[in-house]
């Protein structure tokens, strides 16, 4: 028996103007489907196609989870830098530019820990 090829070599073409557009990307931005060929495909043969569910306050904690772990990491860096420097230090006037710069890092580091609880607060307000 002979299997059928189902090879898409055939072109449809249309025109669309940019309110038609829209409507169409926002219609796949709704969907599962791997692509907008395949989303417009499965309209235009009444096949059906999985919406996707958005949880928008799910959205919203990762929104705000990725500023922390950006801010987080950066303190982070910081200190790093602040340690490696230390080693690093043989006279004892680099030393007191470092304790300086080591406060002053610390107070960077202690804001960014404390915008992250207001951030974790606040989420938790909501839930």
């Amino acid at each position: 028996m002979e299997e059928k090829k189902n090879n898409r070599d055939k072109w449809l073409h249309v025109r669309v103007n940019a309110d038609e557009l829209k409507t169409i990307n926002d219609g796949f931005a709704k969907t599962m489907d791997d692509g907008l060929s395949t989303y417009i495909r499965k309209i235009i043969l009444g096949k059906p196609h999985i919406g996707r569910y958005r949880n928008q306050s799910q959205d919203a904690l990762v929104n705000e989870l990725a500023k922390v772990r950006m801010e987080l990491n950066s303190a982070g860096n910081n200190l790093n830098q602040a340690v490696k420097k230390l080693h690093t230090l043989k006279i004892t006037d680099e030393i007191k530019g470092w304790l300086i710069s080591w406060e002053l890092d610390k107070k960077s580091f202690y804001k960014s820990l404390e915008a992250v609880n207001s951030a974790i607060a606040k989420i938790a307000d909501q839930w």
